[in-house]
């Protein structure tokens, strides 16, 4: 088999069969395959396109490219959970000590964040002492015992997926919906999740800025899974603004854990309940969603979720005691508060331009590499449709040595203010399934 001649086939809009799809992964991980030529592939696919057959075999090429990992000595149904990436989403650190406490066993790889977008395990490393790499063996009796633990990512888990991600980043192909769908199952089936359920944003602050589109990836993640034997659900969820109140590390973890005490912000606590409820019902822990949400929301309210995340925090090392007194997480030096110009109502707030103020306040990554400031961010006091007036606060900065001028300017420019009261956007749009 010659590449040229599958470069040739895709451009031209025909199908690549399993074979050439499992030879161009192979070769490419291995390097007999140079990067100009997968560069030329992936610009044909970005504009023809894959149907569903080759992205499901493109996806298990990549699986097959690494380890995989073997969950099968955790009892019960391991359901994992998935978010396309947003600005404040902490609800991995809400709905994984809210289903493990029910008994859905949480055995989860999450990744740094990169960009205006916050990553689980950075927002788990604020925590003083908590370890993100656990051996395989205590990964898995930690989830026996306590049906929690969330680890770092594999070194060589779908290595082709890293190595082709890379080159999507340079080649203007991050964008295409059958290697993002490819890219995010093959990194959870290779994870050993029996049941996933996927929490596609959609908005302003996401990858996926219109709806149409995160439908329609949403379908093909779905689609993936169901061909490969996996249980999957899709959350098609809002991004037009952040979620909660909360930006920053410490300051996420913060939220997380008010919101474990039945105290957090409406959007974040039922963007959690509805993820969690899907998690739980394929869990074979409620028989529908109704019964799941109802059963969930009595759990949030009692402490019962919250005495299972300071288990958790505790397993992997971390202070238990933030749980009781969030001062113990790192706190920023200064605070600067950003007053409203005007009066009106909330219409708008550009979440990828919040995410780019807390960024440029030491909180996110520029590159891959770079040390960031745990303590460091943003609390929002206005949200959408709230009421504001010349000389309210409507955020405070948490920074440390920075200057934060930039970040003050990004802020103010997201918010956009009118005379009348807007309508409130839905917080879930729809359910794949």
């Amino acid at each position: 088999m010659r590449v040229v001649d599958m470069i040739h086939k895709k451009r031209n809009g025909f199908s690549l069969s399993k074979q050439e799809i499992d030879f161009i992964i192979k070769g490419y991980t291995d390097g007999s395959i140079p990067d100009y030529q997968i560069a030329a592939l992936l610009m044909a696919i970005y504009y023809k396109g894959m149907n569903e057959q080759e992205v499901s075999d493109l996806t298990i090429a990549m699986v097959n490219s690494g380890d995989t990992i073997d969950l099968s000595p955790i009892k019960g149904i391991k359901v994992d959970k998935h978010s396309t990436g947003g600005v404040g989403d902490k609800t991995s650190l809400i709905l994984g000590p809210l289903v493990a406490s029910v008994g859905v066993p949480v055995a989860k790889m999450s990744g740094r964040g990169l960009g205006h977008t916050g990553g689980t395990i950075d927002k788990l490393e604020s925590i003083p002492g908590f370890k993100i790499e656990l051996t395989a063996g205590q990964f898995i009796q930690n989830v026996n015992r306590i049906k929690i633990a969330i680890v770092g990512q594999s070194g060589n888990l779908t290595p082709a997926d890293k190595k082709l991600y890379a080159l999507r980043d340079v080649t203007a192909t991050v964008d295409s919906i059958p290697l993002i769908a490819s890219s995010i199952m093959s990194k959870k089936i290779a994870s050993g999740a029996d049941a996933i359920v996927l929490d596609v944003k959609t908005g302003s602050g996401a990858f996926m800025k219109s709806l149409s589109d995160a439908k329609q990836l949403a379908r093909v993640m779905v689609e993936i899974g169901k061909r490969l034997n996996r249980k999957t659900i899709a959350v098609i969820s809002d991004m037009n603004q952040p979620l909660g109140y909360e930006i920053g590390n410490a300051l996420e973890v913060k939220e997380a854990i008010e919101t474990l005490q039945g105290r957090g912000p409406d959007d974040l606590t039922e963007i959690c309940l509805t993820l969690s409820s899907h998690m739980a019902v394929l869990g074979g822990i409620y028989h529908d969603f109704e019964e799941a949400h109802r059963e969930l929301e009595k759990i949030l309210r009692s402490g019962k979720a919250l005495e299972t995340m300071k288990q958790f925090i505790e397993a992997q090392g971390g202070l238990p005691d933030v749980v009781e007194n969030v001062q113990k997480l790192p706190q920023a030096r200064s605070q600067v508060e950003v007053i409203a110009s005007e009066s009106g109502y909330v219409h708008f707030i550009d979440a990828e331009s919040v995410g780019l103020a807390v960024m440029l306040l030491g909180a996110g990554r520029k590159i891959k590499d770079e040390k960031i400031d745990y303590a460091v961010g943003i609390t929002l006091k206005k949200k959408v449709g709230d009421q504001v007036r010349k000389g309210d606060i409507f955020a405070i900065l948490h920074t440390n040595n920075r200057d934060h001028r930039e970040s003050e300017e990004l802020l103010r420019h997201a918010y956009k203010v009118k005379a009348e009261k807007p309508d409130q956007l839905p917080l879930i749009y729809d359910i794949i399934k």
